[in-house]
């Protein structure tokens, strides 16, 4: 299949923010030529805050304006900390993400991913996304543990787990990537999923993008 891009469905405002910084930049201009004797601290304020605009659009226009790549090889996220990357080949399962209540099943946003083997996912990532991804998701994992009649265990083991993780070769995982391992494995406990996409870095509707990552699964086997 052919490489997709998959775009947020909310742009960046780094436009709106660079437009607004400089009209501040010349609102204040305007002012201090026509009003002098205006107060200098006041000035000051004003012009640290347009600076302080104009960096953060600077800064959002330089940050990729992508959510997801998907080739016939693996899907990929970006964001501004980085990303991660899993190939088709490593991928089980891919589905909705619900709990049950009562003998009901209540959808959620979010987009389950189930994989063969943790050892090439959590070598394609970093630290730092790591850590984004054990914050992000911790509410479904607390959600989990919530309408679990009997939970496996305690939820404070759950999202603090760095019990260092061995890879089939060996290697010894600590720190982030080890809790992110151990997390995992709780989440496919508790949801049937190892980790989650959300419903608001999509271009389509949750069953659609699951739909179309079943089809990209399909081809590459």
């Amino acid at each position: 299949m052919d490489t997709l891009f998959i775009r947020p469905p909310i742009p960046k405002p780094s436009a709106y923010l660079l437009v607004f910084s400089l009209i501040a930049f010349i609102a204040i201009g305007v002012g201090v030529f026509l009003y002098p004797e205006a107060n200098g601290a006041a000035i000051a304020i004003l012009l640290i805050a347009a600076l302080t605009l104009l960096i953060v659009a600077i800064k959002q226009s330089n940050e990729p304006d992508l959510s997801f790549t998907l080739t016939f090889m693996h899907i990929q996220s970006h964001s501004p900390a980085g990303g991660w990357l899993a190939r088709w080949r490593n991928i089980t399962e891919i589905g909705p993400v619900s709990l049950s209540y009562e003998g009901w099943h209540r959808p959620l946003p979010w987009v389950g991913i189930k994989l063969k083997d943790y050892d090439e996912f959590l070598e394609s990532i970093c630290p730092r996304i790591a850590s984004k991804i054990l914050l992000e998701q911790r509410g479904l994992l607390i959600l989990a543990y919530k309408r679990a009649d009997v939970p496996p265990h305690d939820i404070e083991d759950m999202l603090f787990d760095d019990t260092h993780y061995v890879t089939h070769n060996g290697n010894v995982i600590k720190g982030l990537l080890a809790m992110l391992a151990n997390r995992m494995r709780y989440n496919r406990e508790l949801l049937g999923f190892d980790f989650f996409i959300s419903d608001d870095l999509l271009d389509r509707p949750v069953d659609d993008f699951i739909g179309l990552l079943r089809r990209y699964l399909a081809q590459s086997r």
